[in-house]
């Protein structure tokens, strides 16, 4: 508990008050009244309203000392911490053709698609892992494409949902959905966030920027618009694309397949044709940049550079909410308290009983 600085010094009045008591019991003169002999009094001893009665005193000068506690202005302070956010709101787009099924970002031992490596390291840029922070301050939301484009989550905070959504991306059977519809996939993107407002405030929570990551591993070859137009769309909102061609540098990589003869799974050679021309260019539209991944490790590099290029500004304020004592309930120890104003009042009030009807004396 502290007290209002400016009317903290009335506090000293509480060092003038024994004087003042001290003036008031032996400085007044009494009214006397002559009697022959006060034995018969003595004899008769007093009831315990006599004994008693310094109480009407006592609660007077206690309403007193309350009044002049409550005029300095007790209050119990509460420190609060409120954290405002600058945040990214980060689209993330995932290619999920046929092609991504390619093994060339494994070794020998131990083959990996490609698709599989990009969940893993989505995974750490969004949740944290190894050398990635994580991007908890950030609305992330996930479009996979193919022959077709897809919203798989919202732009959202939840990553949790977010993760689950992506670790359930997995190439189509059908083999009419393994093409690349790389423009429809950033139209579609550049649709879910442009009605997120760049710089609108969400409580504690500000959009500093609207980035899009897309990550594919072909040339468009499916679809109605065209990347370059999706990318000129993208730029119109103020939408920063960066683009990341995945796929091994040799001109071949090796895809599971099944026998046609033996019935046994294998693989099978495809090429490996990443228009980086294209992607380049829609990074250089949308103020982006253009990235190339190899294998895992080149993968997690390109998520690292994106994740230092665009980071969360978060600023921590501190406010301090004064309850003041005197008019307003104190809760403590789960039990609330009435003000202290209540205190005098009961105070005065009780004495004011007892002086006129148990206590009250003549004259």
């Amino acid at each position: 508990m502290s007290f209002h600085q400016p009317s903290a010094w009335l506090l000293l009045v509480l060092l003038a008050l024994p004087i003042i008591a001290w003036r008031r019991r032996g400085g007044r003169g009494r009214s006397a009244v002559n009697f022959s002999s006060i034995a018969p009094l003595v004899a008769a001893g007093g009831s315990w309203a006599v004994a008693a009665r310094w109480i009407v005193p006592a609660l007077r000068w206690a309403a007193v000392i309350l009044l002049i506690v409550c005029v300095a202005r007790p209050r119990k302070a509460d420190e609060h911490t409120r954290v405002q956010t600058q945040g990214i709101a980060i689209q993330l787009v995932i290619d999920r053709s046929g092609s991504m099924l390619a093994e060339d970002f494994g070794d020998l031992r131990r083959p990996v698609s490609r698709l599989a490596t990009v969940k893993e390291v989505v995974k750490e840029f969004v949740a944290g892992g190894d050398e990635l922070q994580g991007r908890p301050d950030d609305l992330i939301g996930l479009i996979s494409f193919a022959t077709y484009a897809d919203s798989m989550t919202p732009l959202t905070l939840d990553h949790d949902f977010l993760l689950d959504a992506v670790a359930a991306t997995e190439v189509s059977p059908s083999n009419d959905d393994r093409a690349t519809a790389l423009g429809d996939a950033i139209a579609l993107g550049v649709e879910r966030m442009s009605g997120l407002e760049k710089g609108r405030a969400d409580v504690d929570r500000r959009i500093k920027s609207r980035v899009m990551v897309v990550l594919t591993d072909g040339e468009n070859n499916a679809g109605d618009i065209d990347p370059i137009t999706a990318a000129k769309m993208a730029a119109a909102f103020d939408i920063k694309v960066y683009t990341i061609g995945a796929g091994t540098d040799a001109a071949f990589a090796y895809v599971p397949a099944r026998d046609p003869f033996t019935g046994k799974m294998g693989r099978r050679s495809i090429p490996v044709s990443i228009d980086e021309r294209t992607l380049r260019e829609i990074a250089a539209i949308t103020g982006g940049r253009y990235f190339r991944a190899t294998d895992r490790e080149t993968l997690k590099e390109v998520y690292q550079q994106i994740d230092e290029l665009e980071r969360t500004r978060i600023e921590q304020r501190r406010y301090t909410d004064y309850r003041e004592l005197a008019v307003e309930p104190l809760r403590l120890a789960g039990v609330t308290l009435p003000p202290l104003l209540t205190g005098v009042v009961v105070l005065l009030g009780l004495s004011l009983v007892l002086a006129n009807t148990r206590f009250r004396t003549l004259p």
